[in-house]
């Protein structure tokens, strides 16, 4: 296995094994500027990786959700992005939803990503061109299509009523936007898709996770990622198999 990968996952592995335990005996929530929660376990989880990878590659950048942003970022060729827990109202609640997010980008590109849940112990990895595994093993997207498509939907959005026309798939309500990309990838699903705008360090490692696996994703003007960018928000996301991607574009289409 490629060598930096290797530490990666030990480091996100370090890092969900934190926060899976201090859930247990109860987290401290605030609310951030935004209305986003926040938890001391964010803060856990994104101090552990930050010590672990700028340790080890001090001259990468760092982009993290939980981090002050740091322009010198934009000057380096690599640069870590960093979801320290994707699905914190998942954490809190103890649904088994969250999981902690980390690519490295090159020249905008995903090069090594894991998703990991702790909750489940499932994870997800991947590194450009060697393909994607789930706890080791290769995983493919799903390699045929029926009909209703299995989709993947947000929580929030599925409460705000924004996946009722699609009623007649087969829906699926997961947290974290991240694990729902590597369920996608490990072709427990036909696709996910997330029409409002994201950040960077919500989908930068389920985008290779999924181009790993076999799968396309893009935003919804069809338009490929380019990560480390001054502007962290992208234009929504839409992941899938290759077989389900024409149906899944007229569903979202209709």
């Amino acid at each position: 296995m490629n060598k930096d990968l290797e530490l990666l996952i030990a480091a996100v592995r370090e890092a969900g094994r934190a926060i899976a335990d201090m859930r247990r005996y109860g987290v401290t929530v605030s609310v951030k500027d935004n209305q986003d929660v926040l938890t001391q376990a964010d803060l856990l989880a994104n101090q552990i990786l930050k010590a672990r990878l700028q340790d080890a590659f001090p001259e990468d950048g760092w982009l993290s959700e939980e981090s002050v942003d740091d322009a010198a970022r934009l000057q380096c060729r690599r640069t870590w992005v960093v979801d320290p827990i994707d699905g914190t109202r998942e954490y809190i609640a103890g649904i088994p939803e969250y999981a902690v997010s980390v690519a490295v980008v090159e020249d905008g590109v995903s090069l090594l990503a894991c998703v990991f849940n702790p909750e489940t112990n499932e994870m997800f990895a991947a590194a450009r061109g060697e393909g994607a595994c789930l706890n080791g093993k290769p995983v493919q997207c799903k390699q045929h299509c029926t009909q209703p498509l299995s989709l993947l939907a947000s929580r929030s959005e599925y409460k705000r009523g924004e996946w009722q026309r699609f009623q007649h798939q087969h829906i699926k309500v997961v947290g974290s936007i991240a694990y729902k990309l590597a369920l996608v990838a490990a072709g427990f699903a036909d696709a996910t898709f997330s029409l409002g705008p994201k950040n960077e360090w919500d989908i930068a490692a389920g985008v290779l996770l999924v181009g790993e696996a076999g799968g396309v994703v893009t935003d919804k003007s069809m338009q490929s990622f380019v990560f480390n960018q001054k502007n962290t928000r992208v234009n929504g996301i839409i992941a899938s198999s290759n077989l389900s991607r024409h149906d899944v574009l007229t569903l979202i289409a209709s």
